[in-house]
């Protein structure tokens, strides 16, 4: 009886140590929770950062105005009638 009760303490202590530290174990399991939460948190955003892309998209091939917007503020073009005027604050230094 002894030796079935030494032998089971044995096998106790042996499946809780691969229950704690082993790879798969319990820290393994936390970690990999924690990384999953934060890849979910990334993919939402993203998701986010797609649609808001996606009506651009949208609006730059349906509406003209956007694509007129689009190039006055990001390319910097100017109508052929129009004069263009740049003000240059005066730096103090």
């Amino acid at each position: 009886m002894k030796i079935l009760i030494a032998a089971l303490v044995i096998v106790l202590a042996f499946l809780q140590y691969e229950l704690w530290f082993s790879e798969n174990g319990v820290r393994q399991y936390f970690a990999l929770k924690q990384a999953v939460n934060l890849q979910e948190q990334e993919n939402l955003a993203l998701l986010q950062r797609n649609q808001t892309l996606a009506k651009d998209i949208k609006n730059l091939k349906s509406d003209k105005e956007s694509t007129e917007e689009h190039a006055r503020s990001d390319l910097g073009m100017v109508k052929p009638d129009e004069t263009f005027y740049q003000i240059v604050g005066s730096s103090k230094g």
